[in-house]
């Protein structure tokens, strides 16, 4: 991208550093990641359905439902309500939390990404006015890179994230990432990207002497 289509905030941030690269990211998140969000919203508000079906199906067929509430059977209609109202309230609640996470699956899946600057010392990613700023100091070096056609995506990992518990094994350490997709020339971004970490690379290095 040219320089020159820089935000004014980013601009006035990276001020006078050299700029390895500029790129405008095509997504914000991983599509996979969206996928997996609208995949589970499905299967919650399909589980939901079956409970509301089971409940509410007589009631609208027969006028009324048959159950029990503190082990005495109730009998519930369309002109006596009240019994059902807090069952009503639990399973709307439960079908409220499908509607949202469905909501929050596609909002991730169309989420636009944001503008990312390499310099020399640290990387920068501009969206809608925020700001995040990583030193590359703060990258641990593992990167993925995915090519598509003509562009690509390029996944960089940080050396900071959080332990994830596992149901029949030890917690697993998962790291954050930083997602930068639907980009041209994705290798050679790679590769500054690399260059940068290992010259700010915090690690101290070991020194071995060959002996003869």
């Amino acid at each position: 991208m040219n320089l020159s289509s820089i935000p004014r905030d980013l601009k006035t941030v990276i001020d006078s550093e050299r700029v390895d690269f500029f790129v405008k990211s095509k997504r914000n998140h991983p599509k996979k990641k969206a996928i997996a969000i609208l995949l589970f919203a499905i299967f919650w508000s399909g589980f939901v359905s079956v409970f509301v079906v089971a409940f509410f199906g007589p009631l609208f067929k027969k006028g009324e439902v048959h159950f029990t509430s503190n082990g005495n059977p109730r009998v519930a209609s369309l002109d006596n309500l009240e019994d059902l109202l807090f069952p009503a309230l639990l399973i709307g609640l439960f079908a409220l939390v499908g509607i949202a996470m469905l909501i929050w699956g596609i909002s991730i899946l169309y989420q636009k990404g944001g503008y990312f600057v390499g310099t020399e010392s640290r990387l920068i990613k501009y969206r809608k006015g925020t700001i995040d700023i990583k030193d590359w100091e703060q990258f641990s070096g593992n990167i993925q890179i995915k090519k598509n056609g003509m562009s690509g995506t390029i996944q960089l990992e940080l050396r900071t994230g959080k332990m994830q518990n596992r149901k029949n094994s030890s917690a697993k350490f998962v790291p954050d990432t930083i997602f930068i997709s639907g980009i041209n020339n994705v290798f050679d971004i790679e590769k500054k990207c690399r260059l940068r970490i290992q010259e700010n690379d915090p690690t101290p290095r070991i020194k071995t002497d060959n002996y003869s």
